[in-house]
């Protein structure tokens, strides 16, 4: 099937409701889809002015073999578009017979509607907006190069650099050849609206990744450390499963599921563009994975980004002008989808952290969701607070809602979208019950001191996406994951625990855990200790913890009772009584010897 003819068939199977736009494109056979979807999209945008010039001239009425939806698509390539594109063939021929006609009755089009331009033509709803004012977003792909060489090469093609985005203005008012660097995200590109890069040679090498800041953010925010395992629920097309490849430097194991065989071909194919390796692909429906798996085991992450209704998608504001918002009945069956698919994710035994993202901008299928799925999982899982410095978050539905994140046009210069962040909780319950349902015998004082020290590291750990180090007997000498942190602490003293970026907590929080996870030798966790070091450590714990300050909370030493001197040159943590307990009532480590 040729362009124009395919063209054709997806106009005719939105017109009857088969599917989205988009989604036609991508089911139908054609070899270049960014072709068919900017001819189609442009003709639908036109779709007025073209019905009107086609019945003004009679073409319909003088070839009657010409199906409407070829012929719109024809006349717009003819009147409006690029002209026949390979000669035209036998197309070319036939609108030939029609051209001097077609002209006129465009031209009589613009004289009685008082305009000169094609694009004045428009009605408003079909005009260029929100859609062409977001910046191009051009993502780094980190398995295959680095953010500084990107910049380079595009320096080397006459684009000029403009550092480090500030603010959102610096974003907004991008011309020409000038491109940033994100003041969010460091791999990410921002480019001015309409800066096509779909020929260039780093996007088809597989360098670059064009994709939306918005739909970056799921996978910055999951932040799978190397090593982990990942389930990506619904994984087509795939960019959001190349980010966690690169997050994870092909280090661990990506499960990737989805229903759709087309979809997943044109994603395999971007996954072996971008150099992704550790990535299993299954055609297979989410709700039919068990947790239960033995494969699935050691998933502690989890990325859910399901079908939705994508009113915040850009391009629906370029293929559906016009259209109201989803019916009720379709927002109730995408939000049922929804529901399903998050509680089910939920029930990962090993699950630590769970992104759920939509591109809608639905409340029904966002909030609702959430707060339903929090509802189920009372006590198990929570809300993590995230971006505290980002400007657009969830509606007032309920408590907590301000965790959640929103995107748009208006407010975050992106498409539109919905990101709440699932951490689990593990709190423990105030008594334990027996298999008969009887009461157990209380916990001692020692043992409640005990517990009371170990929340400590319990919750830090969970924060950062780690399994607490309690489980094991043998660990216990550095159970709170900032006490790690003792021997490094030199070379990390240097990070920034504050600053202008909104991020730099979980910027922070990110690199403590892939340091954790690359520290093998723990014999002499406590040797390095010093005061200042503590008080390092403090920081990170509150940083960890939530909390804004834990100097002065009842039941701590103060830092000026530490004798640094022992503590910092000794190996047995013991022979400093005072820097034992505060290490072990503000990290949870247990106090025991280190060698």
């Amino acid at each position: 099937m040729g362009l124009y003819a395919a063209a054709a068939a997806v106009l005719a199977g939105v017109e009857s409701r088969q599917g989205s736009l988009k989604g036609l494109v991508y089911s139908s056979n054609f070899q270049n889809l960014k072709q068919l979807y900017a001819l189609v999209c442009e003709t639908q945008r036109y779709s007025a002015v073209l019905d009107a010039v086609i019945a003004s001239a009679g073409l319909l009425r003088a070839e009657k073999k010409l199906r409407p939806h070829l012929a719109k698509v024809l006349v717009y390539e003819l009147l409006l578009g690029k002209g026949f594109r390979g000669g035209g063939g036998r197309w070319k021929a036939l609108l030939g017979r029609h051209q001097a006609r077609l002209k006129a009755e465009l031209a009589r089009l613009k004289v009685r509607r008082g305009v000169s331009r094609n694009e004045d033509l428009l009605q408003e709803s079909s005009k260029p907006g929100q859609a062409y004012q977001v910046p191009r977003f051009v993502r780094v792909n980190t398995l295959k190069t680095r953010p500084e060489d990107a910049i380079d090469y595009f320096k080397r093609q006459g684009f000029s650099y403009q550092g480090r985005a500030s603010s959102l203005e610096d974003l907004r008012t991008l011309k020409g050849q000038h491109f940033l660097l994100d003041p969010l995200l460091p791999e990410l590109l921002v480019f001015p609206a309409q800066t096509d890069l779909h020929e260039h040679p780093l996007y088809r090498a597989g360098h670059l990744i064009l994709q939306d800041k918005a739909s970056c953010l799921p996978a910055m925010l999951l932040s799978p450390p190397p090593g982990s395992h990942v389930i990506d629920a619904c994984a087509a097309p795939g960019n959001k499963t190349s980010y966690i490849a690169a997050l994870l430097k092909n280090q661990g194991k990506i499960f990737a599921f989805d229903q759709d065989a087309k979809r997943l071909a044109a994603m395999a194919t971007l996954l072996a563009r971008a150099g992704v390796s550790c990535c299993e692909i299954a055609e297979k429906d989410f709700l039919t994975v068990s947790p239960s798996d033995q494969r699935y085991s050691q998933v502690q992450y989890i990325l859910l980004d399901p079908s939705c209704s994508g009113s915040g998608m850009l391009s629906r504001q370029l293929e559906e002008h016009g259209e109201d918002t989803p019916s009720k009945e379709r927002l109730r069956a995408l939000a049922g989808f929804q529901q399903r698919a998050l509680c089910h994710a939920l029930r990962f035994p090993s699950l630590q952290r769970l992104v759920y993202s939509t591109c809608s901008l639905c409340q029904e299928e966002n909030e609702d969701v959430v707060q339903e799925a929090l509802q189920h999982n009372s006590g198990t899982f929570r809300l993590a607070p995230v971006l505290p410095a980002w400007p657009h978050r969830g509606l007032s539905t309920f408590a907590g809602s301000e965790h959640c994140l929103r995107a748009s046009p208006e407010t975050t210069l992106t498409g539109g979208f919905f990101i709440a962040v699932f951490e689990r909780a593990e709190v423990p319950s105030p008594t334990d019950q027996t298999s008969n349902g009887s009461r157990t015998s209380q916990p001692s004082p020692k043992e409640k001191e005990k517990t009371q020290s170990s929340s400590w590291c319990q919750h830090a750990a969970k924060h950062i996406g780690t399994e607490c180090p309690t489980a094991s007997r043998t660990n216990r000498a550095y159970c709170g994951n900032p006490a790690l942190l003792g021997r490094k602490m030199t070379s990390w003293h240097s990070v920034s625990l504050t600053g202008p970026s909104p991020t730099s907590q979980e910027f922070f929080a990110s690199q403590i855990k892939g340091k954790l996870r690359s520290m093998t030798d723990h014999s002499f966790i406590f040797n390095d200790i010093s005061k200042n070091n503590l008080t390092f450590i403090l920081k990170i714990s509150a940083i960890l913890t939530g909390t804004q300050s834990v100097v002065g909370s009842p039941g701590l030493p103060s830092l000026s009772s530490v004798s640094t001197d022992k503590c910092a040159h000794t190996p047995r943590l013991l022979q400093d009584a005072s820097a034992g307990a505060w290490i072990q009532a503000c990290c949870g480590a247990e106090v025991i010897s280190s060698d």
